[in-house]
């Protein structure tokens, strides 16, 4: 039996969606981050050693990472589904998708969510002009164009194929979908990204995504 170790508005709600799309069996377990810093519990280095979410067990493994889940459950587990032929170029592309949500699209959104805390930390009050200051100066000049540019090249792809992989859907959608779930709720999507938005609309629909919902509780990123 797969088991989920399943933590609150993370990346392993895909992990989630993605048993849901193969049907297959799996339990979850679930924990919830701290209500002040926002982490994981220290539980979770009883399953794996930096104590991150998404992990899963399977007959004695260990896997984490995104990317590895996915492929190790498509390898293991789909008989041929949501991977594109070998060898192909949709296989190329689902290979490059599945290593740049993780390795180019999340580190200046994950710049964004700790920059913007800063503004509204707790500090002393001579340092909090400063710091803001600082934080406004890096979202401005650095992370938030870097965020445009990588949303415009989203964008241009979803219009050359209906998913990121080609014109079928495949587990490369579910690695995309945290890190454009994670833009729409940092800083939005507007009518300047109209195939990303509707990338999402269409996701959401998904009757798995769905029940991956219904599994792992409340997901604050579509809020």
């Amino acid at each position: 039996m797969i088991t989920v170790h399943h933590l609150n508005n993370s990346r392993s709600q895909r992990v989630l969606w993605l048993l849901e799309e193969l049907g297959l069996p799996y339990e979850v377990k679930r924990y919830q981050r701290d209500t002040r810093s926002m982490l994981a519990p220290p539980e979770l280095k009883n399953v794996h050693p930096l104590g991150k979410s998404p992990v899963i067990t399977e007959d004695g493994r260990t896997i984490a990472e995104s990317g590895a889940i996915i492929e190790y459950l498509v390898e293991r587990h789909s008989r041929g589904r949501l991977v594109p032929a070998p060898g192909t170029d949709d296989k190329l592309r689902y290979t490059y998708w599945l290593h740049y949500a993780e390795g180019s699209a999340m580190p200046p959104l994950l710049l964004k969510l700790v920059f913007s805390r800063i503004e509204s930390a707790p500090m002393p009050f001579f340092a909090r002009p400063i710091a803001r200051k600082i934080a406004r100066a890096g979202q401005k000049t650095f992370i938030d164009p870097q965020i445009r540019l990588h949303l415009d090249y989203l964008e241009g792809q979803l219009g050359t194929h209906a998913w990121f992989a080609g014109d079928e859907f495949t587990a490369a959608d579910i690695q995309m979908s945290f890190p454009l779930e994670a833009a729409a709720s940092r800083i939005g999507l507007d009518s300047t990204h109209p195939r990303l938005a509707a990338f999402l609309q269409r996701i959401h629909a998904r009757p798995a995504y769905q029940r991956a919902l219904d599994r792992g509780g409340a997901y604050d990123l579509l809020s």
